[in-house]
């Protein structure tokens, strides 16, 4: 019978230490995300000013999707950022996982995470389902409101010692201004006239456009410098 109480307290003390860990990342995650909405918020409304004496039909506009998701749109591009519901770990062989900060407390083992992709405008306007998006960056958060990025070599952004790194309100106005030049920068690229030669009338029926160009794709920064990502 004592062994079984051992079991259960061994148990309940785990789920409780747990729950609430990831409860306080969840908290300090939605907070960051509300931060990150805000800081987006104020700088299109800058840009959209500054844009609007240059050329008026030049558009850059922020929307709200959900209590998780915001878009803004500027040009032809599209930045989605969402916060995932869920707090998550990562695989024991990430980098992250191996330092000696996450190993001092296992708390910190548990992220919240928000990320940011970019699509073609086009894509969404006309619900061209097979348009791909690229994932930019990736942003995790503990329970300490330090954080760790993870993204492409176009962000040119260096934050993966999350030991140092602490969420403010600079980080994240940089981390949207590096998204959007990563997604200016990233220029369509036509399809080979070969892939296009041919279509169906299915294809036909399906896209808004026969030839539609994609983006050139990007190069993560894993390809550059091992573990990162």
């Amino acid at each position: 019978m004592e062994d079984r109480e051992d079991r259960i307290e061994t148990i309940f003390e785990g789920l409780r230490q747990k729950s609430t860990t990831k409860q306080a990342i969840f908290r300090n995650t939605k907070s960051i995300f509300e931060q990150l909405r805000n800081s987006s918020i104020e700088l299109v409304e800058n840009l959209k000013q500054r844009i609007t004496e240059v050329d008026s039909n030049v558009v850059i506009e922020y929307r709200s999707i959900n209590e998780f998701e915001f878009h803004i749109k500027f040009s032809g591009d599209l930045l989605v950022f969402v916060m995932h519901s869920n707090v998550i770990t990562l695989p024991e062989d990430h980098e992250l996982m191996k330092s000696s900060y996450v190993e001092e407390d296992f708390r910190r083992r548990f992220f919240g995470h928000i990320m940011a992709y970019n699509f073609m405008a086009d894509s969404i306007k006309y619900n061209r389902l097979n348009d791909p998006g690229y994932l930019l960056g990736r942003v995790l958060i503990n329970i300490e409101n330090h954080f760790y990025l993870e993204g492409v070599k176009q962000l040119d952004l260096n934050y993966n010692d999350m030991a140092r790194n602490v969420i403010n309100e600079k980080t994240l106005r940089l981390f949207i201004e590096s998204a959007m030049i990563a997604s200016v920068n990233n220029d369509l690229m036509a399809p080979d006239v070969d892939e296009i030669r041919k279509i169906t009338v299915k294809q036909k029926l399906e896209e808004q456009q026969v030839s539609t160009p994609q983006k050139v794709g990007f190069s993560f920064s894993y390809q550059r410098k091992p573990n990162v990502y």
